[in-house]
């Protein structure tokens, strides 16, 4: 004979419980959203500092904002404005900024603003150069596989070329086009300072 009164006896023992609210009249109602004040965020006129962050983030704990559409549209402004450059065998512009990938954000932590970013780039050059006593044509591509902020003192570039070249004309020319590195990181500091006002 099986013994039923077993479970009932472990399930009154259990101490496990749960809460359901019931449609009644008497449950809590529910929260309404409302409209924060912005002058609530110590940007009105009482004379306080102005806080950072958001409305809602007035104890400014952690709040962080995407500035990749800025950030991506400001780099290719500026990398876009670059000199052309002459070199003793010839000359080169940069035609276009080809690739601008990556990420850039502002962190207000603990009432203090932190900016960063990470990206890769890809600008497509032009030039003419004395090749063989006669000016060639030379097309190809500068490459920053990776830099982000504080990080421009490390830049390294790669040219890579889609004309087809003798190997010394490509050491020769690639050391030219290296030459943009220097004006590169310029405008990239300039980049910088913008996001440390943003």
């Amino acid at each position: 004979m099986e013994d039923t009164a077993a479970p009932t006896a472990t399930a009154e023992k259990s101490s496990y419980r749960y809460w359901v609210r019931e449609a009644t009249g008497d449950a809590a109602p529910l929260p309404v959203p409302r409209k924060l004040d912005t002058t609530a965020n110590g940007n009105g006129n009482d004379g306080a500092a102005p806080k950072l962050g958001s409305v809602w983030n007035q104890a400014g704990t952690w709040e962080e904002k995407n500035l990749n559409s800025w950030a991506s549209s400001r780099i290719k402004d500026l990398l876009g404005s670059l000199e052309a450059l002459e070199f003793p065998t010839g000359k080169a512009s940069i035609d276009e900024v080809s690739k601008c990938s990556g990420d850039a954000f502002l962190v207000t932590v603990r009432n203090k603003k932190r900016v960063g970013y990470n990206y890769e780039l890809s600008l497509r050059f032009k030039g003419e150069w004395l090749i063989k006593e006669e000016n060639k044509k030379v097309t190809g591509h500068i490459d920053i596989p990776e830099f982000s902020f504080g990080e421009l003192d490390d830049l390294e570039v790669e040219v890579k070329f889609t004309d087809s070249l003798a190997s010394d004309d490509k050491m020769r020319i690639g050391k030219d086009v290296k030459s943009f590195l220097s004006p590169i990181r310029e405008k990239l500091r300039a980049f910088e300072e913008e996001l440390k006002d943003r």
